[in-house]
């Protein structure tokens, strides 16, 4: 059986908004380290975090997050 993945497209909806990972980590109210480990996919963001960080970036949720 595989194992299904939760992924994220944090790094580029970033980049297409030019903001740092300080300054997003700033807009959501969490350390510049959590967004680089989100970005990593070393950390899983809990369904808070994970709706600020759309509000933060201006994407819907599928747009940002989604299963491999």
């Amino acid at each position: 059986m595989n194992e299904i993945t939760f992924r994220n497209k944090l790094r580029v909806a970033r980049a297409e908004k030019r903001i740092s990972q300080g300054d997003l980590a700033e807009l959501v109210g969490v350390s510049r380290q959590t967004i680089s480990s989100i970005e990593n996919n070393q950390f899983c963001p809990s369904a808070k975090l994970a709706l600020l960080l759309c509000i933060a970036l201006d994407k819907k949720f599928e747009e940002l997050f989604f299963f491999e």
